[in-house]
């Protein structure tokens, strides 16, 4: 038998004020874009905010449905987006925030799995790594370097192939 670790290194800062310029634009716009969510149902608003290689900015929000496995999260919706208007350009940079209605929002939150496969497999199909911005309304930020570091032992195309 042989024992194996996995580990990861992120970035924490207490708030947005300790981000670059670029960094702490996003994260803001994120904030801003859970405002678009359709979340009547578990009130928790997500919104991601995006910038691709060629300088574009696509956002996306949560968009819930009474059929609860109908509804979609905000970082598909983003990369779905991206995908559709401009095909084959790399997401540089993710931020995700998020406004809990019934709560607070003072820490960053993680993608959900399925969406952690939906960012590993858009980091594959266009071979370049998305970088993450994780926030709240307020309190810390995370800033992961890649997305794939938020799923490790993933299934990939690869897999299938293999």
């Amino acid at each position: 038998m042989q024992k194996q670790d996995f580990s990861f290194s992120f970035e924490v800062y207490d708030s947005i004020d300790e981000l670059t310029e670029q960094d702490a634009w996003l994260l803001s716009e994120a904030r801003e874009v859970t405002q678009h969510a359709y979340a009547p149902y578990s009130h928790f608003q997500v919104g991601a905010i995006a910038r691709l290689d060629n300088g574009e900015i696509v956002a996306g929000s949560n968009q819930e449905n009474a059929s609860f496995p109908v509804g979609l999260c905000a970082e598909r919706v983003l990369l779905a987006s991206a995908a559709s208007l401009f095909p084959k350009v790399p997401v540089d940079t993710i931020a995700i925030s998020y406004h809990n209605e019934l709560g607070e929002s003072k820490h960053p939150i993680s993608p959900c799995g399925m969406c952690r496969q939906s960012l590993l497999e858009y980091e594959s199909r266009v071979d370049h790594p998305i970088r993450i911005i994780l926030g709240g309304l307020e309190g810390k930020v995370y800033i992961i370097e890649r997305a794939s570091m938020l799923l490790p032992l993933s299934f990939t195309s690869h897999d299938l192939t293999a």
